[in-house]
């Protein structure tokens, strides 16, 4: 595959921000610490339109739920919104920036992750799955879908970490700091099945898994929404080294992700994730 890397590039919530934190009972009355300590990488793959109990402890993932007896999976992970893109972009930014539909094209120029990645001389990369090249803004080729590609939308954002999938680097150690992968509407189960995209991710993401278990490396799998429920009841997990696998019952959105992210490299809080708590209890 094509090497691509950047260096130095840089909603109101349906669960409340704020995260009760509850450890397994293995580890129950320990201290936890409050962020790993030098992650080398970590890599976020965004799922689509499923909710909780549609993807644990269902036959039809048997590679995810691989996944969820290796690493922290949480019970109580919640979308912000419906429908996709306001995910996306909480995800990315700490705000829905006032986008409450999947329209496209927007155009936002608020401090996000990749920014603030730049701005601590670190380096952020998104790859997305059929798209046709590096620095696309077109709004849907193939199976690609610019609503969920949230940083093309940002003009302090460069065009260069705006990658296809093909892109991605073959040596793990040269990827981003924080990086990204979008799977296309047939591979994230929006439109394909859970067994599809379940397949896709074993042939993809499994080399990355096997590579971060020797680099302090970190995998985060999340949704943006669930089957548009009321609830927005998502899965969530975080595998690498560093985590405690278990259970852990905390109440956590997409903006303690972002939080426990910006927290893990000492970076500024974007948006609602100043006021979201950090996950602090899976950390080895």
């Amino acid at each position: 595959m094509q090497n691509v890397t950047t260096n130095n590039i840089a909603a109101k919530p349906v669960a409340a921000t704020q995260s009760v934190t509850s450890t397994p009972s293995a580890i129950a009355g320990s201290t936890p610490k409050p962020k790993p300590a030098n992650v080398e990488h970590v890599v976020i793959l965004v799922e689509e339109n499923h909710s909780f109990g549609q993807i644990i402890g269902k036959n039809a993932a048997p590679y995810l739920n691989s996944l969820v007896k290796e690493g922290a999976l949480f019970s109580n992970s919640f979308g912000i919104r419906h429908p996709s893109q306001p995910n996306y972009l909480a995800l990315f930014s700490g705000s829905a920036q006032n986008v409450k539909d999947d329209s496209c094209p927007h155009s936002f120029s608020t401090p996000n992750l990749a920014t603030e990645l730049m701005g601590a001389h670190l380096s952020f990369g998104g790859y997305s799955e059929d798209m046709p090249k590096v620095g696309f803004t077109g709004c849907s080729s193939k199976g690609y879908g610019r609503k969920h590609n949230p940083w093309v939308n940002f003009t302090n954002v460069p065009a260069g970490v705006n990658m296809p999938l093909t892109s991605l680097p073959s040596d793990f150690a040269k990827l981003p700091t924080v990086s990204f992968i979008i799977p296309n509407h047939m591979d994230d189960m929006h439109d394909g099945t859970v067994a599809q995209a379940d397949q896709w991710l074993k042939q993809h993401i499994d080399p990355y898994v096997t590579w971060a278990k020797k680099h302090n490396s970190l995998l985060i799998v999340t949704w943006d929404e669930d089957d548009f429920s009321p609830k927005n009841h998502i899965p969530t997990l975080f595998v690498g080294p560093m985590v405690k696998p278990g259970t852990y019952s905390e109440t956590i959105n997409h903006y303690n992700v972002l939080r426990t992210i910006e927290d893990m490299y000492h970076l500024g809080h974007l948006g609602e994730s100043a006021k979201a708590n950090p996950i602090k209890d899976v950390w080895k």
